[in-house]
């Protein structure tokens, strides 16, 4: 990862050196600093982000006592996720991490933490693929929540935190819908449980819920041993209960009550 960052960062460089060198100071300006954030400021504003790089690039890189200097790697680092893309995403990781390696007790330092695990969620991918990016979100997320309990970002921490965990944990509970829908019972019923003890809030748990209990019931139709048929009949229960009591709107709360209805009242 590091050697990939690295190349980024020197294509990067290599950009900006041939690009249209907008950075430059105003002969005799005194607050040469000040003069390059505003103007890097007002070029993010407009979405030019080459441009806006280079002048906050050239605090950092110039001006180490610039009270200006923090905010401007930060800034960088925003936008390279403003301008998206996998590779924008990566340096905009690198920025973030700097940060935080030089200012750990900045006022900032949970901005950056929080755009660091940002850099991740905006790489995570759909369910049905690799899933790196989303545990890496999820471990750049529980990091702010350690470190800035008190943090006036919190509540938006919550909200990529559940996002990513979501991604996750949807991700495994389609791999046990699989499992299901090929009827291997026994293998949707262990994906199944896995999510609900790694993420027992999972926002699509009422469909988590319904097909791990038609799993256990399906098994329980498979087993001809009347006391192990009815033990999977009594562990499939208390999930088509879970959903009912835990879900007033849900494609599956008719067929949960349905079967609620048939295990108490067996024929």
């Amino acid at each position: 990862m590091m050697s990939r960052i690295l190349v980024l960062v020197l294509t990067a460089t290599l950009i900006g050196a041939c690009a249209e060198k907008t950075a430059t100071v105003a002969p005799g300006n005194a607050d040469a600093d000040k003069f390059l954030f505003d103007r890097g400021t007002a070029a993010a504003k407009d979405k030019k982000w080459l441009d806006a790089r280079e002048y906050f690039r050239n605090i950092v890189d110039n001006y180490p006592q610039s009270s200006y200097r923090p905010d401007a790697k930060l800034a960088l680092g925003d936008t390279y996720i403003s301008d998206g893309g996998t590779a924008n995403l990566l340096l905009a990781a690198n920025e973030f991490r700097e940060f935080l390696t030089f200012y750990p007790t900045h006022p900032r330092a949970d901005y950056a933490q929080l755009q660091l695990a940002r850099s991740y969620t905006n790489q995570m991918l759909a369910p049905e693929r690799d899933q790196q990016a989303t545990r890496d979100a999820i471990k750049e997320i529980e990091i702010f929540l350690q470190r800035f309990p008190n943090s006036k970002l919190m509540p938006e921490a919550r909200k990529m935190e559940r996002e990513a965990k979501d991604r996750l944990s949807e991700a495994s509970y389609r791999v046990g819908f699989f499992y299901y829908r090929i009827k291997w019972y026994t293998g949707a019923v262990d994906r199944f449980k896995d999510v609900l003890t790694t993420d027992p809030q999972f926002t699509n748990r009422d469909a988590l819920y319904f097909h791990l209990a038609e799993s256990l019931y399906l098994q329980s139709k498979q087993i001809t041993a009347p006391a192990e048929s009815k033990a999977k009949q009594s562990e499939a229960l208390p999930y088509y209960e879970r959903l009912v009591k835990e879900f007033e709107k849900s494609e599956y709360l008719e067929a949960a009550q349905k079967r609620i209805i048939e295990l108490k009242n067996p024929s």
